[in-house]
């Protein structure tokens, strides 16, 4: 009798190293209380903020190499980023870009929450910050030197500057960090991956916080000449129509770079030490296309069902859904897809729904992209606007849905943001006001 009573209660429990957990302990909410970001258009999630607003574009012609022989010549850069403005010097030497710019993103976020590591466990507080390319500049570097001075001369640290995992890796040494540390390389989906894996460690127990987003710095000759291989990127020379979602002229996208990271938090412990709350994460929804390796499914179901995943999670009816921030790269595949998939999921609803993409701002940051795009969404909750799509202006037949060409200003109860990444990976994320 004493062993059957055991084995039902071990049912409703899981051994952790931080004890037992409930059902209860698996559905703690979760919550938003800072915010950090490097992009194209600022330099931190204010500038990035006002920049939205005011409908700022960050293209122009790439400085950081020679394009002539590039069919793409316009990329969103970061501009006026100094590693040394946001850690100590030698730190970052030791770090390329992309780490560079999770460090300096997870640096502000941490301060804007108000998170003072001395007073928290250390081993409660994770990281969840994920790269799609890691380093392609020290891939380059030194494929040049061996090629030209042999095997010796191959940074000694090529390995620890180059791979994906040392953004969340750098983030962690930098703030002591010594919760659940992981990367998430899901392509075009990373950051919401990463968010969305986040937001699961805390509800489930794992962790009572989680910086988590997502980071990328590819703009150099590899990566640019990469995806132009692919056909991916867009060779327009006007900054002003060179990134345009659901527009029917549509070409490409822009590649983008920057980081965005998150606090989240269990709601309780961030009401004990009287966080500020920005919104709450409700739900996450994941699916694959099992397609192939680059176009999305052509009637969007893999996408539909990320979304319907995540709609549910969150207790909703597809009806409470009247935003979405989409993925809306500005490739003719993606956005009618994505396109496919809102209709095939919400019905005749689809119509009563606001979509605009970030990208037409700030271009494609790859694994940042739905970091960047959940801070949107949070301080569109924030402040009651859904920012205009910049530069749509040619409606497409059957892209014949609201993908707001003009800003709106109204209550956001809920946002919905998609990322889908190369080889089918859908994700979706719930973001909500907060209410106690």
């Amino acid at each position: 009798m004493v062993s059957m009573c055991m084995a039902v209660q071990a049912q409703g429990e899981k051994e952790t190293g931080s004890g037992k957990k409930t059902e209860a302990d698996m559905s703690r909410r979760v919550v938003v209380t800072g915010m950090g970001a490097i992009t194209p258009i600022g330099l931190s999630v204010d500038e990035f903020w006002a920049g939205v607003k005011e409908g700022k574009i960050g293209f122009d012609r790439i400085t950081r190499f020679d394009t002539a022989d590039f069919k793409c010549k316009l990329a969103a850069e970061v501009k006026g980023f100094e590693g040394k403005n946001y850690m100590d010097f030698k730190a970052a030497k030791r770090m390329e870009l992309f780490s560079q710019y999770a460090v300096a993103a997870a640096k502000e976020a941490m301060t804007d929450a108000g998170l003072d590591m001395e007073k928290e466990d250390p081993y409660r507080v994770g990281v969840a910050v994920g790269s799609g390319t890691g380093s392609l500049q020290a891939m380059e570097r030194s494929h040049s030197r061996l090629v030209e001075k042999g095997p010796g001369k191959i940074e000694p640290l090529f390995v620890p500057l180059t791979i994906s995992n040392m953004a969340a890796g750098n983030v962690s040494i930098q703030f002591g960090l010594k919760g659940k540390s992981i990367n998430v390389v899901t392509a075009c989906a990373t950051g919401t991956n990463s968010i969305g894996e986040a937001f699961r460690a805390i509800q489930y127990g794992d962790a009572e916080v989680m910086i988590a987003g997502g980071t990328e710095g590819s703009v150099c000759p590899i990566g640019v000449g990469g995806f132009s291989a692919l056909t991916a990127l867009s060779t327009s020379e006007d900054p002003e129509r060179c990134s345009i979602p659901f527009d029917k002229e549509r070409g490409g996208f822009v590649m983008g770079e920057g980081a965005a990271v998150v606090v989240l938090e269990e709601l309780e412990h961030a009401k004990a030490r009287g966080a500020k709350i920005y919104a709450e994460v409700a739900g996450y929804g994941c699916s694959s296309d099992a397609y192939h390796i680059t176009s999305p499914a052509e009637d969007g179901a893999g996408a539909a069902k990320a979304m319907e995943y995540a709609v549910a999670d969150a207790g909703l009816a597809k009806e409470d859904i009247t935003y979405i921030n989409a993925h809306g790269t500005g490739t003719h595949h993606n956005d009618l897809f994505e396109t496919r998939a809102i209709k095939l999921l919400f019905g005749n609803h689809a119509k009563n729904i606001k979509i605009n993409s970030t990208k037409s701002m700030v271009g494609h940051l790859l694994g940042a992209a739905g970091a960047i795009e959940f801070v949107t969404c949070v301080k569109e909750i924030e402040e009651g606007y859904i920012h205009r799509t910049v530069g749509y202006e040619v409606p497409d037949e059957e892209l014949d849905l609201n993908y707001c060409k003009e800003a709106y200003t109204e209550d956001v109860e809920y946002a919905l943001s998609n990322s889908l990444g190369f080889g089918g990976h859908n994700a979706s994320l719930l973001v909500k006001k907060y209410h106690e």
